[in-house]
């Protein structure tokens, strides 16, 4: 049983991370960086998770990359590009209409057995 719950759990998480992360580029932002800036706001992401989701992005032409060699050490930048934040507005609404959609069927399941 735990197998399937944790199977089922890093389902759900997938789709969350990549909409925190999507988030979160609307401003440049380099894989250590949005690491630290996403758990602040409690989201934990690993950079084992983090960079092939961005490799993803990238190709779908979500994120755009950019080096920034200014610096003592090179850094690779992320950002969405103007389709990237055209499809995280809409996956935004989508969520959250889901989300509130659910909400209501786990609020009168409570309900429905006493636990309100």
């Amino acid at each position: 049983m735990d197998q399937i719950i944790d199977s089922l759990s890093t389902e759900l998480r997938r789709g969350n991370l990549t909409l925190a992360v999507l988030s979160q580029l609307r401003t440049p932002q380099y894989g250590y960086s949005l690491v630290q800036l996403l758990a602040e706001l409690g989201v934990e992401i690993e950079q084992s998770t983090l960079y092939p989701l961005l490799r993803r992005l990238e190709k779908q032409e979500l994120v755009v990359s950019f080096w920034d060699t200014s610096g003592a050490r090179p850094r690779k930048y992320y950002e969405l590009s103007q389709e990237g934040e055209i499809v995280f507005q809409q996956i935004k609404e989508e969520w959250i209409k889901n989300t509130k959609k659910l909400y209501e069927v786990l609020k009168e399941e409570d309900d429905a057995d006493g636990f309100n």
